[in-house]
């Protein structure tokens, strides 16, 4: 190890100036006019992989291509499967950026770019550790897979089908996956757990057309107040879920976890400062990183209907919709929220309107055990290039392929990110830390060692 630590340290300009190359690709999986650029960036990461003469796949999907590449064969050794994106978030709204998206700036120790965090900073700390190892060795000493997807932003769909009908080719006994944030600066984590998710647009539908609000107001529903209250409806005063059955399948957070995350240093006044608010409402009896890593909640994303120009129009809208949606922590079931849901908006919906829901996805959450060897060789892999070791987390956040992952490959999943919480992940102004980045590829490299000796 200390060759390829020195090896890493004597690359360290060249792995940014590298980074700032992938960053420049706007590759942007929601948008159709980027397509050739999505292209470009899956190009881009299998060169990573022909540089170290490993034979990279690109795979087309019906949406966006995938890159799969695999080392040399070692006999008897385990196999890690590492996961990653190169597909990036909308940049909206542009006027927030402080310097344009996609030109990447060095900024107070930070890259900002589009994608810096998520994920193309975080994937590439492993495509420049498999580089330490294959030049300074040339071999590594487990049998590493790679597969980087470009449609992560927009729901995995190609990933998903690769993982139903070529699950063997991915076989592995652990998924390393670094697509999230440490707890804290300083503060490494392994994240033994994820909420899922269950996503939803609602519309509501009243008369045939907008109505003058003074001629109609009081004697027809209006869908925008109808709206309003069916969302009330679905959170009580103490911020729980009342769809009916919500909460059977939770499982309660042991005395443990509770006096783990107790101890973590976290100061909720000033987390509230950081984002720019002076409290928060939740769900009463928990902490707020108890209710963000380990409670359900419901949340409305986006909601419209009526006039939204300038000044003043007297009208009452037609229509009125939102999109929503419930993070589920382990043991909730998408389909099943699904099911009460309906139930639940047949009794809120009043008359004079009616009501379409489009089920949009929905991912179960996930919990790694916390004794599994493959989450202690993370451990003294982070502590080997970050100088203490890690605290143990969940994340509110879903990755529903880590899910499916599970599901498909019976394969631990080892989450270990090295962002930060400030990083405004799909936010203006995206960053990571370079100080992370190669403190990143140093646990990385030291991760296929400690794997090894499994």
């Amino acid at each position: 190890m200390p060759n390829i630590d020195q090896y890493i340290e004597a690359n360290a300009a060249r792995f940014e100036e590298e980074l700032c190359e992938f960053l420049r690709i706007p590759s942007v999986s929601a948008d159709a006019a980027l397509r050739d650029d999505m292209q470009r960036a899956a190009e881009w990461v299998a060169e990573q992989f022909r540089r170290l003469k490993l034979t990279p796949e690109i795979i087309p999907t019906s949406g966006h291509p995938m890159v799969y590449a695999e080392t040399p064969t070692v006999a008897g050794a385990p196999t890690a499967l590492v996961y990653g994106h190169y597909d990036v978030q909308p940049s909206d709204p542009l006027e927030k950026w402080t310097t344009p998206p996609f030109e990447p700036t060095r900024r107070d120790g930070n890259i900002v770019a589009r994608g810096a965090t998520d994920d193309k900073g975080q994937l590439l700390t492993h495509l420049k550790s498999l580089e330490a190892w294959m030049n300074v060795e040339g071999r590594l000493p487990i049998n590493l897979k790679f597969i980087i997807e470009g449609e992560e932003e927009v729901g995995s769909h190609g990933l998903e089908k690769f993982l139903a009908e070529h699950s063997d080719r991915l076989a592995c006994d652990c998924v390393v996956i670094s697509d999230g944030s440490q707890f804290a600066p300083g503060v490494p984590a392994v994240t033994y757990g994820l909420r899922g998710i269950a996503y939803y647009e609602l519309h509501v539908i009243g008369p045939n057309r907008d109505l003058h609000s003074g001629s109609f107001g009081g004697s027809v529903t209006n869908p925008a107040n109808a709206l309003a209250m069916i969302l009330g409806g679905l959170i009580d005063k103490d911020s729980r879920v009342t769809i009916p059955g919500f909460y059977d399948d939770v499982v309660p957070l042991s005395d443990r976890e509770r006096k783990e995350m107790a101890a973590l240093p976290f100061d909720e006044k000033e987390f509230y400062e950081q984002i720019g608010v002076d409290g928060a409402i939740g769900e009463a009896g928990y902490t707020a990183l108890e209710r963000r890593w380990a409670r359900p909640t419901f949340d409305v994303c986006g909601i419209w209907g009526g006039y939204q120009g300038e000044g003043a129009k007297t009208v009452l809208p037609s229509m009125a919709a939102a999109k929503f949606s419930f993070r589920l922590v382990p043991n909730q079931d998408p389909a099943k929220v699904s099911a009460g849901l309906k139930t639940c908006l047949a009794e809120l919906c009043p008359p004079g309107v009616k009501t379409e829901l489009i089920d949009c996805h929905g991912a179960p959450g996930v919990l790694v055990p916390l004794d599994s060897p493959y989450v202690e060789a993370a451990a003294r892999a982070i502590e080997h290039a970050f100088g203490r070791r890690p605290v143990f987390t969940r994340e509110g956040g879903s990755i529903p392929i880590v899910t499916t992952f599970h599901q498909r490959l019976g394969a631990d999943a080892l989450l270990i990110g090295w962002g930060q919480d400030d990083d405004n992940t799909h936010s203006p102004n995206e960053k990571f830390s370079l100080a992370d980045f190669h403190r990143g590829i140093k646990a990385s490299a030291k991760l296929w060692e400690e794997l090894s000796k499994l």
